[in-house]
C-alpha cells in the first residue's frame, strides 16, 4: 500500500463499518495525543467493546497515582511529573487535558471499575539517559505522521486535515463500529512505517518492546479482552509478531535511576508548545470547545467570541453573531471542507466582528484559541515537603498561583503584605521564579513593593529541585544562602547575597553566616573599583531594616568600612586612566554618592569620620582624621561624619587637574547639588575647565560629567545663565580641527535633555547672553521664566501641597517690608 492509499483509507475515517479487530486480539486504539475527535472515538470504542482492562500510553511508575484522576478536585489540564530522586532537575511530563484521549480512557476504566494501568518505556530508564535528560514520550520523530498523511492528501496544514479526516467526521456521528475509525488509522499508519521504517527514531524500538511486554503482561492478568491506547505511530509496532525474548534483548543493559512521580497542574498554553507527548498543539482551547460543545460548536464558538469581544468594550451584536456563523459556514463550502473549522471561524471573526481588523483576532487567539486555563491537583496527591510547605503559605496568604501573569503592589506595613514579600523573596533565593520585582508605580518609598506574578508548570521542577536544602521555604532559602555564602569567591557574589538575604527576612544564624563571609571578603579585596561596586548593593539593603524590623547592624558596620576605605582609595584610582576606565569611576562616583547619602540617612555613618572608623572585623579601616580637607576648598567644608568625608573626596575629585575630566565634572555638579559649593565656586570651576588652555576633548568630558546623565540635568543651564554663557562661549570657541572630535560627546550629553529642556536652552542660546547673568531683566525675560523669584507665586501651591501628603493647612503671615497693607496671610 502506498502512502496515498493510505491517506484514501485514513480520510474514510468515521465514513462506514470496517474490519473490526479479531476476537482474542487486543483493542489497540491509534490516537492523536490531545485530539478531541480521537477522545471522542475512543469513549465510543470502549462503551461498545467493554475491554477487561486498559492500557494507557504512560510511565509505568505511575501506576499507583491513577486512581486520583477520579478525584473530584482533579481538574485537566494535569500532567504527571516524574524527576530522578538524586537530580530533580532532571524530569520529563506526560500532560492531558480533558479532550485527551488517554484522559478520557483512564476516567472511563476509573468508572467503570475496570483494571487501567500505563504502558511504555519506564521513565526511569528514560531519565538516566546522560545526553537526554528530558526524554518525553514521543518526542517529534523526524518524520511526521500527521503531516505526511496531510500532504499526500493536499493540505498544506496538519490541523486543517486532521480537523476535516477525524474532528469533524467524528463530530458528526459515530460509525455502526466504534472500532472501524481505528482500523482504518492503523491500516495508514502501517503503510506509513513501511515507506519510512522507524521515522528517524531509533529509540522508539527500545519503547515499542516495553509495550509488548506490558500488554503480553496484561493479556496473561486479565484475558485477551485489553484496550489499548497509543499514539497511532505505535499500533503497528504493537500488532507486529515477536518474542518475549527479543523484546527483553532490546531492554537489556539499559540504565535506570531513582524516580518519584506525581501529579501537578498544567496549561493550555503550555500544551500548545511541543512538549511531553510531543503533539503540540495549536489551539487547545479550540480543541476543548469541539470536545465539550456536543452539538452546534460553530454558534457557541461564535457566541464565546462575542462574549470576550464584549467584556473588551468592542461592540458585537447578535446581528453579527449570526452574520459570523452563517459566513464561516459559506467559507467551509467553498473550500470543500465537511463542516467550518477554526479557520473558517478566524476568518469570519476577522470580517465580520473585527470590521478586517487583526486587533480582535490577537485577543480572541490569546484567550480562547490557546487560553490561560489551569488544572488544579487534590491534595492528596504527593509532593514532595517543599511543595506541601510553599501550597500551604500561598492558602495562608491567599496568594494563589494562576497561570495568567499578574501585578501585586504591596505596603510591607501590613503583615500579610509583609508575608508575602518575605515568601517571594525566599523563592527567588531557592531559584523558584514565581515573581519577579518591578519598579514600583505608585510610590518610592522603602515600604512598597511591586513584583509580578506568572506561575508555570516547570516550576514544580523548581521546587522539587530546592526539596534538597530543606523541608520548608524558610529552612530550604536558609541552607542554600548559606551554602552560596561559604563558596562565594568574590566580594561582588557575597554582596548581591546579601542584598538578597535581608529582605527574605532569614534568622539570624543564616545571616551571620552571610554578613561573616561578606565581611572577610571586604577585609581581603584591595581594589577600590570592587569596594565601590559592592557598597550601593548594601545600602540599598540597609533601607529594608526599619520597614521590615531586620537587624541590619552587622551589615552597617561593613558597609560603613566599605565607605571608609572608599574614601582613601578613590581619588589615586581616577587619574591616568583613559576614557572607558573615565566612564567607569564616574558610574561608581555616582553611586558611592547615593550610597553615602542613603548610610547617612539610615544613621550607619553616625558617628564614622572624625576619628571614628569602622570596626576592622568587619573590613573596615579605621578612618583617617578628617582634618585632610583640601586646602583648595573652602574652610568650612563639612568634616563631621562619613557625608563629610565624603564631601572631603568630591572636592579633591574636582581640583585635581589629574583626574579625568569626566570625573571632576561629575564631582563638582554633585557638591553644587548637595549645596557644598557655592554657584560662583561652581562658575569658577567651570571656567577653568574650559579654559582656551584646556585640551578641547577634556573640556567636553567635563561638560559631560557636569550636565550629563542624571535626570534634570539640563535644568541647571536653562536657570544659570552664567554656566549656560560658560559653554557657549567654550563651544564657538573650539578650533575647526578638534569640533569634529568633541561632537559626538556633546551630542550624548544634551541628547538625554527631555525635549522641552533643549527647546528652551535652543531659545536661550538663540536670543544671547543678557546682562546680568542668571539675573534676568524684566525687559527681556527667558520664554517661561520671571524676572526673579515671585514668593507670592510660589506660596499658592503649598496648601495644594499640603493637601497632597495629608499634612493639613495652617496659616502664616508673611512680612514683606514697608506698610502694614503689604502684610499677607497664607494658607500652609
Amino acid at each position: 500500500m502506498t502512502a496515498r492509499e493510505a491517506t484514501a483509507r485514513a480520510r474514510r475515517v468515521g465514513a462506514g463499518p470496517d474490519r473490526p479487530a479479531a476476537s482474542g486480539d487486543p483493542f489497540l486504539l491509534g490516537v492523536r495525543h490531545h485530539g478531541p475527535g480521537s477522545a471522542r472515538a475512543v469513549l465510543a470504542a470502549l462503551d461498545h467493546a467493554r475491554p477487561s482492562a486498559v492500557l494507557v500510553e504512560g510511565p509505568p511508575e505511575a501506576d499507583a497515582l491513577l486512581p486520583l484522576a477520579a478525584d473530584e478536585r482533579m481538574r485537566p489540564p494535569v500532567a504527571l511529573l516524574v524527576h530522578a530522586v538524586d537530580d530533580p532537575g532532571r524530569a520529563a511530563f506526560w500532560p492531558m487535558a480533558a479532550f485527551s484521549p488517554e484522559w478520557v480512557a483512564i476516567r472511563w476504566a476509573l468508572e467503570h471499575r475496570v483494571p487501567v494501568r500505563f504502558m511504555d518505556l519506564p521513565a526511569a530508564h528514560g531519565l538516566a539517559v546522560p545526553e537526554q535528560p528530558e526524554v518525553r514520550p514521543e518526542d517529534a520523530p523526524a518524520v511526521d505522521p500527521i503531516g505526511v498523511l496531510a500532504a499526500t492528501a493536499g493540505y498544506d496544514d496538519a490541523e486543517r486535515w486532521w480537523e476535516d479526516a477525524v474532528e469533524h467526521r467524528t463530530a458528526d456521528g459515530a460509525p455502526a463500529d466504534p472500532r472501524a475509525p481505528f482500523a482504518a488509522l492503523a491500516e495508514a499508519m502501517g503503510a506509513l512505517r513501511e515507506v519510512h521504517g522507524d521515522g528517524g527514531r531509533p529509540r522508539d524500538a527500545v519503547r515499542e518492546a516495553a509495550m509488548r511486554l506490558r500488554l503480553r503482561a496484561a493479556r496473561k492478568e486479565f484475558g485477551d479482552g485489553v484496550a489499548v491506547v497509543c499514539g497511532a505511530w505505535h499500533v503497528p509496532a504493537l500488532g507486529a509478531r515477536t518474542t518475549i525474548a527479543a523484546d527483553k534483548a532490546l531492554l537489556k543493559g539499559i540504565p535506570k535511576v531513582r524516580t518519584e512521580t506525581t501529579w501537578v497542574p498544567w496549561t493550555h498554553r503550555r500544551l500548545a508548545r511541543h512538549s511531553g507527548y510531543g503533539a503540540g498543539i495549536e489551539s487547545p482551547g479550540w480543541y476543548g470547545h469541539l470536545f465539550d460543545a456536543r452539538d452546534r460548536p460553530l454558534e457557541r464558538w461564535m457566541t464565546k467570541v462575542a462574549g470576550l469581544l464584549r467584556e473588551e468594550d468592542h461592540f458585537v451584536s447578535s446581528a453579527d453573531v449570526i452574520e459570523a456563523v452563517r459566513l464561516a459556514g459559506t467559507l467551509a463550502a467553498m473550500r470543500g471542507r465537511p463542516v467550518a473549522g477554526l479557520a473558517e471561524a478566524t476568518d469570519a471573526v476577522r470580517a465580520v466582528m473585527g470590521e478586517g481588523s487583526d486587533v480582535p483576532l490577537a485577543l480572541v487567539q490569546d484567550r480562547l484559541v490557546v487560553g490561560e486555563t489551569l488544572g488544579k491537583v487534590p491534595d492528596s496527591a504527593p509532593a514532595v515537603p517543599l511543595q506541601r510547605d510553599l501550597t500551604r503559605q500561598q492558602r495562608t496568604l491567599r496568594l494563589r498561583p494562576v497561570a495568567e501573569r499578574r501585578d501585586l503592589e504591596l505596603d510591607l506595613r501590613k503583615e500579610t503584605d509583609a508575608a508575602r514579600s518575605r515568601l517571594l523573596h525566599r523563592l527567588r533565593l531557592l531559584g523558584i521564579g514565581w515573581g519577579e520585582p518591578m519598579a514600583g508605580r505608585g510610590s518610592t518609598g522603602t515600604f512598597r513593593e511591586s513584583w509580578r506574578l506568572h506561575w508555570r508548570p516547570e516550576l514544580f521542577v523548581r521546587v522539587a529541585e530546592a526539596g534538597v536544602w530543606g523541608t520548608t521555604v524558610l529552612t530550604a532559602a536558609s541552607a542554600r544562602a548559606e551554602s552560596e555564602a561559604v563558596a562565594a569567591t568574590t566580594l561582588a557574589e557575597v554582596t548581591a547575597l546579601a542584598e538578597r538575604c535581608l529582605p527574605a527576612g532569614l534568622p539570624a544564624d543564616a545571616l551571620s553566616v552571610v554578613m561573616s563571609a561578606l565581611a572577610d571578603r571586604a577585609a581581603l579585596d584591595a581594589d577600590v573599583g570592587h569596594l565601590a561596586d559592592a557598597l550601593p548593593a548594601l545600602a540599598r539593603s540597609l533601607r529594608y531594616g526599619d520597614v521590615r524590623g531586620t537587624d541590619t547592624a552587622a551589615l552597617a558596620a561593613v558597609a560603613v568600612g566599605l565607605a571608609e576605605r572608599i574614601c582613601v582609595g578613590l581619588p589615586p584610582a581616577c587619574t591616568g586612566i583613559d576614557p572607558d576606565g573615565a566612564q567607569e569611576q564616574r558610574r561608581r562616583v555616582d553611586g558611592v554618592h547615593s550610597a553615602i547619602a542613603l548610610l547617612a540617612g539610615a544613621g550607619a555613618g553616625a558617628g564614622a569620620g572624625a576619628g571614628a572608623g569602622a570596626d576592622p572585623s568587619y573590613g573596615g579601616a579605621p578612618a583617617p582624621a578628617p582634618t585632610d580637607a583640601p586646602a583648595d576648598g573652602p574652610a568650612d567644608a563639612p568634616a563631621d561624619g562619613l557625608r563629610g568625608r565624603w564631601a572631603g573626596v568630591l572636592r579633591k575629585l574636582a581640583a585635581r587637574d589629574t583626574v579625568a575630566g569626566v570625573v571632576r565634572g561629575r564631582a563638582t555638579r554633585l557638591l553644587l547639588d548637595d549645596g557644598h559649593l557655592s554657584e560662583d565656586e561652581a562658575a569658577r570651576l567651570m571656567g577653568l575647565a574650559l579654559s582656551r588652555g584646556a585640551p578641547p576633548a577634556d573640556a567636553a568630558a567635563w561638560i559631560e560629567g557636569f550636565v550629563g546623565g542624571a535626570a534634570g540635568s539640563g535644568m541647571l543651564l536653562v536657570h544659570d545663565e552664567r554656566l549656560l554663557r560658560l559653554v557657549d562661549d567654550w563651544l564657538t570657541g573650539i578650533p575647526p580641527a578638534s569640533f569634529t572630535a568633541v561632537l559626538p560627546l556633546l551630542r550624548r550629553t544634551f541628547s538625554t535633555y527631555d525635549p522641552g529642556v533643549r527647546r528652551t536652552l535652543g531659545e536661550l542660546v538663540r536670543r544671547g547672553p543678557q546682562p546680568g547673568g542668571a539675573h534676568r531683566t524684566a525687559d527681556a525675560p527667558a520664554a517661561g521664566f520671571g524676572p526673579g523669584f515671585d514668593e507670592r507665586r510660589a506660596d499658592a501651591v503649598v496648601p495644594v501641597l499640603r493637601l497632597l501628603l495629608g499634612l493639613g493647612t495652617e496659616q502664616r503671615t508673611i512680612t514683606t517690608g514697608g506698610p502694614p497693607e503689604n502684610e499677607r496671610t497664607v494658607n500652609r
